[in-house]
């Protein structure tokens, strides 16, 4: 293997490594989108950018062919591209989208890989350094809140049921904060209930628990909790 093979390798697993870092922040706050994803993204990203630095020299073209090349349209496409990956990762979960900053991870580990593809290896890290520290240090300036987990509670009352005024309690009971609640209510002779809550979970309170305060409350004829979004 040549030393030019070597030097593009590199910049291919540089731009993997990077990328990790930023996946590997999103993984220990419980994203969805996490460590593999973004160090997909930055890895596929450089491996393009090399592609587009330097597939004309793998062509063997000659003084004498007439060929006209523009290596920049491969690098474009990168950015078109990684915005259907990141607008896949947005999600409206009752009145609140989630998966923007996630969305926005995308876009910096793919540019990370794209300067490690390009060889510019100080901004590469530079950047990474600067995503991380905004990820984590700039986070705690937000309403965030890493006790505890945002879940979809999707309940079933039967007629029997107190009210939703019940289910509210006992979810305060266990520490749960509500940020958004729907409500539908049948009118035939099942006269049964469904109510969906967005909730904040503190992290000591397991799904089981969650779900065995809940099937305790007269009239709930199913839970159903969500995975964390």
């Amino acid at each position: 293997m040549d030393t030019m093979h070597v030097d593009l390798l590199i910049r291919i697993v540089a731009g993997a490594a990077l990328g990790g870092v930023i996946g590997y922040e999103r993984d220990r706050h419980g994203r969805q989108v996490g460590l593999r994803t973004h160090l997909l993204v930055a890895m596929a990203a450089a491996t393009f950018m090399v592609i587009s630095v330097k597939f004309v020299y793998f062509q063997h073209y000659g003084k004498e062919d007439l060929v006209a090349v523009d290596s920049s349209r491969i690098a474009a496409s990168i950015v078109a591209g990684i915005g259907f990956l990141a607008g896949g990762s947005i999600l409206r979960t009752g009145t609140t989208v989630q998966g923007i900053t996630t969305a926005a991870g995308l876009w910096l580990v793919t540019a990370i890989g794209m300067c490690s593809g390009a060889a510019m290896y100080v901004e590469a890290v530079v950047v990474t350094l600067l995503g991380v520290l905004a990820l984590t240090a700039l986070r705690r300036l937000e309403d965030k809140d890493d006790r505890s987990t945002r879940r979809r509670i999707a309940l079933v009352l039967g007629e029997e049921s107190t009210g939703v005024a019940d289910i509210m309690k006992a979810l305060e009971a266990l520490g749960a904060v509500v940020s958004d609640m729907d409500y539908d209510r049948r009118l035939d002779d099942k006269r049964r209930v469904n109510v969906t809550l967005d909730a904040r979970i503190p992290n000591t309170i397991g799904v089981e628990t969650l779900i065995d305060q809940l099937a305790k409350q007269p009239g709930v004829r199913r839970v159903h909790v969500q995975a964390p979004t």
